[in-house]
């Protein structure tokens, strides 16, 4: 795809982060470094917003890790994982990211990169950029709906480029020590 990126660009970030993580974790035993999401997504243009989707769980353990991003620059939205009778969670932000994204294409923003790879962003890909607004996706490929990268101007897939976006687990790197340790003893 060839779109324009240009410095004077005016730019909002939203990051599904359930999305992004849970890829990292199942393609790449990983979790997902943001600081190089958001460097990659801005492209040296104007930051107008960079805002990230986050389920809060009832331990609170990840409380950490919104320090974290907010650190970054990153906004936090939160919202409580919802559990149904018969235990089935839901944490799902697909209604408050589409609003927000309208919100700043109105006026605020000339591109919107969307952190994500949900094929249920489709329609909203296909209504901003008829409102003459660029829209980028950036994902990992390998776990991203087609529509999806078919419909963005741009795609920037976090899977050609994996070391850079992820971080080891900390189980993942315990667990190569260990496997070093065993070849150095045989």
């Amino acid at each position: 795809m060839s779109i324009i990126k240009h410095k004077d660009q005016r730019v909002a970030i939203l990051i599904d982060v359930q999305n992004l993580y849970h890829s990292a974790k199942n393609l790449y035993n990983a979790r997902v470094n943001f600081s190089k999401v958001l460097e990659a997504a801005l492209a040296g243009r104007k930051l107008v917003r960079a805002i990230a989707y986050v389920v809060k769980t009832e331990t609170g353990e990840e409380s950490a890790f919104f320090e974290a991003l907010t650190k970054m620059g990153i906004e936090t939205k939160m919202k409580d994982l919802q559990i149904f009778p018969g235990g089935v969670k839901k944490g799902d932000w697909d209604v408050g990211i589409a609003v927000d994204a309208i919100r700043l294409a109105e006026s605020a923003i000339d591109a919107l990169a969307l952190g994500t790879g949900d094929g249920d962003f489709v329609p909203l890909v296909e209504y901003l950029r008829g409102r003459g607004r660029q829209v980028e996706v950036i994902a990992f490929g390998r776990s991203t709906s087609a529509k999806l990268k078919e419909a963005a101007d741009d795609f920037i897939d976090m899977s050609a480029d994996p070391k850079k976006f992820t971080i080891p687990s900390k189980k993942l790197s315990a667990g190569r020590r260990t496997q070093r340790r065993v070849i150095i003893r045989k």
